[in-house]
């Protein structure tokens, strides 16, 4: 089955959400590399996107800061 949003195929599904919701996931997700400093940004930056976002594409972003901080503080877990 093809994923196809706005003339552009998806192949996974980060870039579905990407197409569909019109967000960057990793804005709101962060990456694995980062520095704290960076994250500080990131946040920042993601939480005044979020104010502009419609109703459901808000939602699906701050579920996916809920979900990268619980893998975050998982991983904390496990290396400590």
């Amino acid at each position: 089955m093809r994923l196809i949003v706005a003339g552009q195929e998806a192949v996974t599904a980060s870039e579905f959400a990407e197409l569909a919701f019109g967000i960057d996931v990793e804005l709101f997700t962060g990456a694995t590399d980062e520095t704290p400093a960076d994250s500080a940004v990131r946040l920042d930056v993601a939480r005044d996107v979020l104010r502009d976002l419609a109703p459901e594409p808000a939602r699906y972003a701050k579920a996916l800061m809920r979900t990268a901080e619980r893998h975050r503080v998982q991983v904390w877990k496990a290396a400590a």
